[in-house]
């Protein structure tokens, strides 16, 4: 009797301390997004520099057909449910075509579907591409407390499925809007073409890779043209400023519509409409 008395008692000591674990569990904190509380609106720009120049990175840096250059900006407003591309994950459809070729429009209609279905997404826009390695572009756009992310990608030309770009960054702290954030960039692989070098002739990854970041040490293959066992790190290729503009004034249409800041949407291509409609998934 006593002995089972005993067991009761020791029984009733690890329920107990099980329910303490329990209960300390259920109080340690949760990783839950950010919620922006700033008012309105707010008009930012978006300024890229190309830092890939011969003196950076000269292993087999491309001078002609065609010389080291930069796509299209492609860049989205959104909220925390959407990604239009993560490092270790898979790249979709549409970022495979664009990272591979430079071709928009599967990774615009991927955007606009995820601001149809879920309504995560605000916005679409680009900027023009840049004709060299070192080259200047910038773009400016809006985002709204419920979008307040910004993710954007941008080829690396020549290169088989290499690109630089940002995800989800947020420009809201809290209640108020952040004045200036800038970064520098490095490459990445968008784990669907295996080819080493710039100018790598189309060689699919089969399976497909995650989206990996290149270092100067990987892929550790001596043909690959940022592999540099020497270096510690990769220097910067590229780097985005973000500065927030005074005022809520929306920029009007652009006079030059080869220069349009935003994608065409839709089958119209080249409706006047249809190139400036902007995605909003409220």
């Amino acid at each position: 009797m006593e002995k089972m008395m005993s067991v009761c008692k020791q029984s009733q000591v690890s329920w107990l301390a099980l329910l303490a674990v329990l209960g300390c569990a259920s109080t340690l904190p949760v990783h839950v997004d950010p919620v922006c509380t700033a008012g309105g609106h707010a008009r930012y720009r978006l300024a890229f520099t190309g830092k890939w120049s011969q003196t950076a990175f000269p292993k087999q840096y491309p001078l002609f057909r065609p010389p080291a250059q930069w796509s299209q900006i492609i860049a989205v407003t959104h909220s925390s449910d959407y990604h239009i591309w993560q490092r270790n994950e898979y790249a979709s459809t549409g970022v495979r075509e664009f990272a591979e070729k430079g071709e928009a429009w599967t990774l615009m209609k991927e955007v606009e579907l995820a601001g149809e279905k879920i309504q995560s997404v605000y916005g679409i826009f680009s900027a023009p591409a840049v004709i060299s390695g070192t080259g200047q572009n910038s773009v400016d756009f809006e985002v709204f407390a419920r979008h307040s992310l910004l993710s954007f990608i941008v080829r690396i030309v020549p290169s088989p499925d290499w690109f630089v770009g940002v995800d989800s960054l947020n420009l809201c702290d809290g209640d108020h809007w952040k004045e200036q954030l800038s970064l520098d960039l490095y490459p990445y692989d968008a784990g669907t073409d295996s080819g080493f070098t710039f100018s790598s002739p189309d060689f699919a990854t089969i399976p497909q890779d995650t989206v990996t970041q290149i270092t100067s040490s990987f892929p550790s293959h001596p043909a690959n043209s940022f592999y540099y066992p020497r270096l510690k790190h990769l220097p910067p290729i590229a780097r985005v400023t973000i500065t927030k503009l005074k005022g809520n004034h929306i920029m009007s249409l652009p006079k030059d519509l080869p220069h349009s800041n935003l994608i065409p949407i839709g089958n119209e291509i080249d409706s006047l409409t249809s190139m400036f409609k902007y995605l909003k998934g409220h």
